[in-house]
């Protein structure tokens, strides 16, 4: 049996955002931050798998522990953390279960429950819709890849993002402190 190690306090604040490729995920995840403000960090799979590890992301890949030691490292230090990822849960489940286990604060899993078609509309409208094609998108596609946790909070595809943001803000108490000011860089 694991040995569960404790991480964060009981103040610290973990959001995960989960959904397939295209379903809104990052959006709905930088704008928690970015509303937030300071104190709130950003773990993006996809920065940590694609750019960092340049990993695909297949079964004993090193990404989830990657992702792991990075969600601790911020809640251990005070940091609130939203993570954001497709992290299918037959790859993922593992981790997320440790990091659920073991943060001490408040810890909300969603997940973003887009249909292919509407994952595909939503795929053209975005900055990367040049990087994948149609095809990429179809491949990658796990539909209803939800943990299955009693406490998993599961968005449906006609909540629009404004909502969507609201219902994770309401079922974790991320508060929304942010200013403008916050996105500048620090003037030494």
């Amino acid at each position: 049996m694991d040995t569960i190690i404790p991480t964060g306090t009981s103040e610290t604040i973990l959001i995960c955002v989960r959904g397939n490729s295209g379903s809104g995920k990052s959006t709905i995840a930088r704008q928690l931050r970015r509303r937030h403000g300071r104190g709130c960090a950003l773990v993006e799979q996809d920065h940590l798998r694609r750019i960092l590890l340049r990993e695909r992301d297949k079964p004993g890949g090193l990404a989830p522990a990657l992702i792991e030691q990075n969600v601790r490292f911020c809640l251990d230090h005070g940091y609130h953390v939203v993570l954001d990822g497709v992290m299918h849960a037959s790859r993922y489940r593992d981790m997320l279960t440790r990091l659920r286990d073991a943060h001490l604060g408040t810890s909300l899993f969603c997940y973003l429950d887009v249909t292919l078609p509407e994952t595909l509309r939503r795929h053209t409208t975005r900055p990367e819709a040049s990087e994948f094609t149609a095809e990429n998108m179809t491949s990658w596609y796990s539909p209803h890849d939800v943990l299955g946790w009693p406490e998993e909070v599961v968005i449906d595809e006609t909540s629009p993002i404004e909502d969507s943001i609201a219902t994770i803000v309401a079922a974790s108490g991320l508060p929304q402190t942010g200013r403008d000011d916050d996105l500048l860089p620090a003037v030494p």
